[in-house]
Protein backbone atom coordinates (compact mmCIF):
# COMPACT_ATOMS: atom_id res chain seq x y z
CA UNK A 1 0.00 0.00 0.00
CA UNK A 2 2.92 2.34 0.61
CA UNK A 3 4.03 1.82 -2.98
CA UNK A 4 0.50 2.56 -4.13
CA UNK A 5 0.48 5.83 -2.15
CA UNK A 6 3.83 6.87 -3.65
CA UNK A 7 2.58 6.18 -7.18
CA UNK A 8 -0.62 8.10 -6.45
CA UNK A 9 1.40 11.09 -5.14
CA UNK A 10 3.68 11.21 -8.19
CA UNK A 11 0.77 10.83 -10.61
CA UNK A 12 -1.22 13.60 -8.88
CA UNK A 13 1.72 16.02 -8.95
CA UNK A 14 2.37 15.33 -12.65
CA UNK A 15 -1.27 16.06 -13.48
CA UNK A 16 -1.21 19.18 -11.31
CA UNK A 17 1.75 20.55 -13.26
CA UNK A 18 -0.33 20.28 -16.46
CA UNK A 19 -3.26 22.25 -15.02
CA UNK A 20 -3.58 25.69 -16.71
CA UNK A 21 -6.90 27.15 -15.52
CA UNK A 22 -9.35 27.08 -12.62
CA UNK A 23 -11.72 24.61 -14.31
CA UNK A 24 -8.95 22.04 -14.75
CA UNK A 25 -7.83 22.65 -11.17
CA UNK A 26 -11.32 21.89 -9.86
CA UNK A 27 -11.39 18.64 -11.89
CA UNK A 28 -8.01 17.69 -10.41
CA UNK A 29 -9.29 18.33 -6.87
CA UNK A 30 -12.33 16.13 -7.42
CA UNK A 31 -10.19 13.27 -8.86
CA UNK A 32 -7.56 13.28 -6.15
CA UNK A 33 -9.21 14.77 -3.05
CA UNK A 34 -12.91 14.23 -3.65
CA UNK A 35 -15.14 11.68 -1.92
CA UNK A 36 -14.69 9.13 -4.75
CA UNK A 37 -10.95 9.71 -5.19
CA UNK A 38 -8.40 6.89 -4.95
CA UNK A 39 -6.94 8.44 -1.81
CA UNK A 40 -10.29 8.36 0.00
CA UNK A 41 -10.82 4.76 -1.10
CA UNK A 42 -7.44 3.86 0.41
CA UNK A 43 -8.30 5.66 3.65
CA UNK A 44 -11.60 3.76 3.89
CA UNK A 45 -9.82 0.41 3.29
CA UNK A 46 -7.32 0.91 6.12
CA UNK A 47 -9.60 -0.93 8.55
CA UNK A 48 -8.97 -4.22 6.77
CA UNK A 49 -5.20 -4.06 7.36
CA UNK A 50 -3.38 -5.51 10.35
CA UNK A 51 -2.86 -3.05 13.19
CA UNK A 52 0.85 -2.33 12.59
CA UNK A 53 0.40 -1.88 8.83
CA UNK A 54 -2.72 0.19 9.41
CA UNK A 55 -0.84 2.76 11.56
CA UNK A 56 1.99 3.11 9.07
CA UNK A 57 -0.27 3.26 6.01
CA UNK A 58 -2.67 5.66 7.73
CA UNK A 59 0.14 8.07 8.61
CA UNK A 60 1.45 8.04 5.04
CA UNK A 61 -2.05 8.46 3.60
CA UNK A 62 -2.76 11.48 5.82
CA UNK A 63 0.60 13.03 4.94
CA UNK A 64 -0.21 12.50 1.26
CA UNK A 65 -3.59 14.18 1.70
CA UNK A 66 -2.00 17.18 3.41
CA UNK A 67 0.68 17.40 0.72
CA UNK A 68 -1.91 17.32 -2.07
CA UNK A 69 -4.04 19.97 -0.32
CA UNK A 70 -0.95 22.18 0.09
CA UNK A 71 -0.04 21.70 -3.58
CA UNK A 72 -3.65 22.58 -4.51
CA UNK A 73 -3.46 25.89 -2.58
CA UNK A 74 -0.11 26.81 -4.14
CA UNK A 75 -1.38 26.00 -7.63
CA UNK A 76 -4.51 28.07 -7.07
CA UNK A 77 -2.41 31.09 -6.01
CA UNK A 78 -0.14 30.65 -9.02
CA UNK A 79 -3.12 30.55 -11.39
CA UNK A 80 -4.65 33.67 -9.79
CA UNK A 81 -1.38 35.57 -10.10
CA UNK A 82 -0.98 34.47 -13.71
CA UNK A 83 -4.55 35.61 -14.47
CA UNK A 84 -3.91 38.99 -12.82
CA UNK A 85 -0.71 39.50 -14.79
CA UNK A 86 -2.41 38.59 -18.06
CA UNK A 87 -5.34 40.94 -17.26
CA UNK A 88 -2.95 43.81 -16.57
CA UNK A 89 -1.15 43.11 -19.81
CA UNK A 90 -4.41 43.20 -21.74
CA UNK A 91 -5.47 46.45 -20.06
CA UNK A 92 -2.10 48.13 -20.05
CA UNK A 93 -2.35 51.93 -20.29
CA UNK A 94 0.14 54.17 -21.94
CA UNK A 95 0.55 56.80 -19.23
CA UNK A 96 2.44 59.05 -21.64
CA UNK A 97 -0.71 59.63 -23.69
CA UNK A 98 -2.70 62.79 -22.85
CA UNK A 99 -5.76 62.14 -20.69
CA UNK A 100 -9.35 62.90 -21.53
CA UNK A 101 -10.02 66.63 -21.07
CA UNK A 102 -12.29 67.45 -18.14
CA UNK A 103 -14.65 70.33 -18.99
CA UNK A 104 -14.20 73.15 -16.50
CA UNK A 105 -17.16 74.98 -15.06
CA UNK A 106 -17.51 78.73 -15.09
CA UNK A 107 -19.74 81.40 -13.68
CA UNK A 108 -22.87 82.40 -15.57
CA UNK A 109 -22.41 85.73 -17.43
CA UNK A 110 -25.04 87.39 -15.22
CA UNK A 111 -23.21 86.19 -12.10
CA UNK A 112 -19.94 87.51 -13.54
CA UNK A 113 -21.52 90.89 -14.24
CA UNK A 114 -23.18 90.99 -10.81
CA UNK A 115 -19.91 90.26 -9.04
CA UNK A 116 -18.11 92.94 -11.05
CA UNK A 117 -20.79 95.54 -10.21
CA UNK A 118 -20.67 94.65 -6.51
CA UNK A 119 -16.87 94.78 -6.57
CA UNK A 120 -16.86 98.33 -7.97
CA UNK A 121 -19.22 99.62 -5.30
CA UNK A 122 -17.43 97.76 -2.50
CA UNK A 123 -14.27 99.59 -3.54
CA UNK A 124 -16.19 102.81 -2.99
CA UNK A 125 -17.11 101.81 0.57
CA UNK A 126 -20.55 100.24 0.01
CA UNK A 127 -21.62 97.15 1.94
CA UNK A 128 -23.53 94.29 0.26
CA UNK A 129 -26.88 93.14 1.69
CA UNK A 130 -29.43 90.65 0.40
CA UNK A 131 -33.17 90.59 0.94
CA UNK A 132 -36.16 88.25 0.54
CA UNK A 133 -37.57 87.40 -2.90
CA UNK A 134 -41.07 87.11 -1.39
CA UNK A 135 -41.88 90.57 -0.10
CA UNK A 136 -44.67 92.26 1.81
CA UNK A 137 -46.88 94.69 -0.07
CA UNK A 138 -45.88 97.39 2.43
CA UNK A 139 -42.16 97.21 1.62
CA UNK A 140 -42.62 96.73 -2.12
CA UNK A 141 -45.12 99.56 -2.62
CA UNK A 142 -46.60 101.40 0.37
CA UNK A 143 -43.38 102.45 2.08
CA UNK A 144 -41.97 103.62 -1.27
CA UNK A 145 -44.73 106.19 -1.88
CA UNK A 146 -46.74 103.80 -4.08
CA UNK A 147 -50.12 103.29 -2.36
CA UNK A 148 -52.75 100.91 -3.69
CA UNK A 149 -54.33 103.25 -6.26
CA UNK A 150 -51.20 105.14 -7.21
CA UNK A 151 -50.71 105.35 -11.02
CA UNK A 152 -47.08 104.27 -10.61
CA UNK A 153 -48.31 100.74 -9.80
CA UNK A 154 -49.06 100.38 -13.49
CA UNK A 155 -45.29 100.34 -14.03
CA UNK A 156 -45.12 96.96 -12.28
CA UNK A 157 -46.88 93.79 -13.50
CA UNK A 158 -47.00 92.04 -10.14
CA UNK A 159 -46.97 88.33 -9.24
CA UNK A 160 -49.02 88.02 -6.03
CA UNK A 161 -48.30 85.13 -3.69
CA UNK A 162 -51.37 85.24 -1.48
CA UNK A 163 -54.48 87.30 -0.81
CA UNK A 164 -55.01 89.93 1.84
CA UNK A 165 -54.21 88.75 5.38
CA UNK A 166 -55.15 91.26 7.98
CA UNK A 167 -54.72 94.13 5.53
CA UNK A 168 -51.34 92.90 4.27
CA UNK A 169 -50.39 90.67 1.36
CA UNK A 170 -47.25 89.13 -0.10
CA UNK A 171 -45.81 89.15 -3.60
CA UNK A 172 -42.71 88.30 -5.57
CA UNK A 173 -40.80 91.57 -5.35
CA UNK A 174 -40.97 93.64 -8.52
CA UNK A 175 -37.77 95.58 -7.76
CA UNK A 176 -34.97 95.58 -5.19
CA UNK A 177 -36.04 98.98 -3.81
CA UNK A 178 -37.86 97.41 -0.80
CA UNK A 179 -34.42 96.85 0.67
CA UNK A 180 -34.11 100.65 1.00
CA UNK A 181 -36.80 100.53 3.66
CA UNK A 182 -35.47 97.42 5.38
CA UNK A 183 -31.98 98.90 5.60
CA UNK A 184 -33.16 102.26 6.92
CA UNK A 185 -35.29 100.47 9.52
CA UNK A 186 -32.53 98.15 10.77
CA UNK A 187 -29.12 99.74 10.08
CA UNK A 188 -27.50 102.53 12.01
CA UNK A 189 -26.75 105.73 10.13
CA UNK A 190 -24.79 106.48 8.05
CA UNK A 191 -25.72 103.86 5.44
CA UNK A 192 -23.83 102.98 2.29
CA UNK A 193 -25.19 99.75 0.86
CA UNK A 194 -25.99 97.87 -2.32
CA UNK A 195 -28.53 95.05 -2.50
CA UNK A 196 -28.30 92.64 -5.44
CA UNK A 197 -31.11 90.16 -6.07
CA UNK A 198 -33.74 88.68 -8.37
CA UNK A 199 -36.96 90.51 -9.19
CA UNK A 200 -40.10 89.21 -10.87
CA UNK A 201 -42.60 90.66 -13.32
CA UNK A 202 -45.84 89.21 -14.63
CA UNK A 203 -45.27 89.85 -18.31
CA UNK A 204 -44.58 88.09 -21.58
CA UNK A 205 -40.96 87.54 -22.53
CA UNK A 206 -39.38 88.96 -25.64
CA UNK A 207 -35.97 90.20 -26.73
CA UNK A 208 -35.91 92.92 -24.05
CA UNK A 209 -38.26 91.59 -21.33
CA UNK A 210 -38.07 88.63 -18.94
CA UNK A 211 -40.38 87.51 -16.14
CA UNK A 212 -37.34 87.14 -13.87
CA UNK A 213 -34.25 89.32 -13.90
CA UNK A 214 -31.52 90.60 -11.58
CA UNK A 215 -31.20 94.10 -10.19
CA UNK A 216 -28.75 95.97 -7.98
CA UNK A 217 -30.14 98.62 -5.66
CA UNK A 218 -27.88 101.23 -4.08
CA UNK A 219 -28.54 103.43 -1.06
CA UNK A 220 -26.57 106.07 0.82
CA UNK A 221 -28.02 108.02 3.77
CA UNK A 222 -26.04 110.52 5.84
CA UNK A 223 -25.88 114.17 6.72
CA UNK A 224 -25.26 116.64 3.87
CA UNK A 225 -25.57 114.11 1.03
CA UNK A 226 -26.40 115.94 -2.21
CA UNK A 227 -27.16 115.19 -5.83
CA UNK A 228 -23.49 115.90 -6.56
CA UNK A 229 -22.56 112.89 -4.39
CA UNK A 230 -24.96 110.73 -6.40
CA UNK A 231 -23.53 111.95 -9.71
CA UNK A 232 -19.96 111.42 -8.55
CA UNK A 233 -20.73 107.86 -7.42
CA UNK A 234 -22.45 106.90 -10.68
CA UNK A 235 -19.79 108.60 -12.83
CA UNK A 236 -17.19 106.51 -11.04
CA UNK A 237 -19.21 103.31 -11.56
CA UNK A 238 -19.79 103.96 -15.28
CA UNK A 239 -16.14 104.75 -15.91
CA UNK A 240 -15.00 101.63 -14.04
CA UNK A 241 -17.47 99.35 -15.83
CA UNK A 242 -17.66 100.81 -19.34
CA UNK A 243 -14.32 102.62 -19.59
CA UNK A 244 -13.05 106.14 -18.98
CA UNK A 245 -13.73 107.19 -22.57
CA UNK A 246 -17.48 106.43 -22.37
CA UNK A 247 -19.75 109.49 -22.32
CA UNK A 248 -22.33 109.69 -19.51
CA UNK A 249 -25.57 111.66 -19.42
CA UNK A 250 -27.97 112.58 -16.58
CA UNK A 251 -31.58 113.62 -17.33
CA UNK A 252 -34.58 114.26 -15.13
CA UNK A 253 -36.93 111.32 -14.62
CA UNK A 254 -39.75 110.31 -12.24
CA UNK A 255 -39.76 107.60 -9.59
CA UNK A 256 -42.23 107.80 -6.67
CA UNK A 257 -39.62 107.14 -3.98
CA UNK A 258 -37.02 109.74 -5.03
CA UNK A 259 -37.14 113.51 -5.50
CA UNK A 260 -35.59 114.64 -7.74
CA UNK A 261 -35.23 111.58 -9.95
CA UNK A 262 -32.71 111.12 -12.73
CA UNK A 263 -32.11 108.76 -15.62
CA UNK A 264 -28.50 107.81 -16.33
CA UNK A 265 -27.44 106.93 -19.87
CA UNK A 266 -24.14 106.09 -21.49
CA UNK A 267 -22.87 106.80 -24.98
CA UNK A 268 -24.01 104.03 -27.33
CA UNK A 269 -21.53 101.14 -27.31
CA UNK A 270 -22.27 100.33 -30.96
CA UNK A 271 -22.11 103.69 -32.70
CA UNK A 272 -20.10 105.66 -30.12
CA UNK A 273 -22.83 108.32 -29.95
CA UNK A 274 -23.31 108.80 -33.72
CA UNK A 275 -26.76 107.19 -33.78
CA UNK A 276 -27.77 103.68 -34.79
CA UNK A 277 -30.61 101.18 -34.56
CA UNK A 278 -29.50 99.96 -31.12
CA UNK A 279 -29.85 103.41 -29.53
CA UNK A 280 -32.85 104.42 -31.70
CA UNK A 281 -30.51 106.90 -33.42
CA UNK A 282 -30.23 108.98 -30.24
CA UNK A 283 -26.59 108.09 -29.51
CA UNK A 284 -27.45 107.21 -25.87
CA UNK A 285 -28.47 104.06 -23.97
CA UNK A 286 -30.27 104.23 -20.61
CA UNK A 287 -28.64 102.04 -17.96
CA UNK A 288 -30.25 102.94 -14.62
CA UNK A 289 -32.58 105.15 -12.65
CA UNK A 290 -31.61 107.11 -9.55
CA UNK A 291 -32.44 110.12 -7.39
CA UNK A 292 -32.45 111.64 -3.93
CA UNK A 293 -34.44 109.63 -1.37
CA UNK A 294 -37.90 111.18 -0.98
CA UNK A 295 -38.39 112.93 2.41
CA UNK A 296 -41.62 110.96 2.99
CA UNK A 297 -39.71 107.69 2.62
CA UNK A 298 -37.17 108.87 5.19
CA UNK A 299 -39.98 109.84 7.61
CA UNK A 300 -41.56 106.38 7.37
CA UNK A 301 -38.25 104.95 8.58
CA UNK A 302 -38.06 107.42 11.48
CA UNK A 303 -35.23 109.39 9.86
CA UNK A 304 -35.46 113.16 10.12
CA UNK A 305 -35.23 114.59 6.55
CA UNK A 306 -34.22 117.97 8.03
CA UNK A 307 -30.96 116.39 9.24
CA UNK A 308 -30.34 113.46 6.92
CA UNK A 309 -30.54 113.10 3.18
CA UNK A 310 -29.72 110.22 0.89
CA UNK A 311 -29.59 108.97 -2.65
CA UNK A 312 -30.69 105.70 -4.23
CA UNK A 313 -30.20 104.03 -7.60
CA UNK A 314 -31.21 100.79 -9.27
CA UNK A 315 -29.99 99.00 -12.38
CA UNK A 316 -30.88 95.83 -14.30
CA UNK A 317 -27.91 93.47 -14.44
CA UNK A 318 -29.05 91.81 -17.66
CA UNK A 319 -29.28 95.18 -19.41
CA UNK A 320 -25.81 96.11 -18.21
CA UNK A 321 -24.43 92.79 -19.49
CA UNK A 322 -26.22 93.17 -22.83
CA UNK A 323 -24.71 96.61 -23.34
CA UNK A 324 -21.25 95.45 -22.26
CA UNK A 325 -21.19 92.47 -24.65
CA UNK A 326 -23.42 93.68 -27.48
CA UNK A 327 -26.17 91.07 -26.89
CA UNK A 328 -29.52 91.85 -28.50
CA UNK A 329 -31.80 89.24 -26.82
CA UNK A 330 -32.15 88.88 -23.04
CA UNK A 331 -33.55 85.34 -23.42
CA UNK A 332 -30.13 84.07 -24.46
CA UNK A 333 -28.99 84.32 -20.82
CA UNK A 334 -31.57 81.79 -19.63
CA UNK A 335 -31.91 79.37 -22.58
CA UNK A 336 -29.06 77.23 -21.17
CA UNK A 337 -27.37 77.07 -24.56
CA UNK A 338 -23.78 76.14 -23.73
CA UNK A 339 -22.55 77.48 -27.07
CA UNK A 340 -23.61 80.92 -25.87
CA UNK A 341 -22.59 80.60 -22.22
CA UNK A 342 -19.10 79.29 -22.99
CA UNK A 343 -18.21 82.59 -24.64
CA UNK A 344 -17.99 84.32 -21.24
Amino acid sequence: MLEQLKELHASALNELNEVSNSEELESWRVRHLGKKSKLNQILRSLGSLPLEERKDAGAHANELKKALESSLIEKKKALEEAYLVSSLERQRLDVTLPGWPIPTGRLHPITQTLEEICGIFKNMGFQVFEGPDVEWNYYNFEALNIPQYHPARDMFATLWVDSEMGGESRLLRTHTSPMQIRLMETQQLPIRAITPGRVYRYEATDATHESMLCQVEGLAVDENITLANLKGTLFQFCHCFFGDERGIRFRCDYFPFVEPGVEVAIQCVACQGLGCRLCSYSGWLEILGAGMVHPDVLKRCNIDPEIYTGFAFGMGVERIAMLRHGIDDIRLFYNNDLRFLRQF
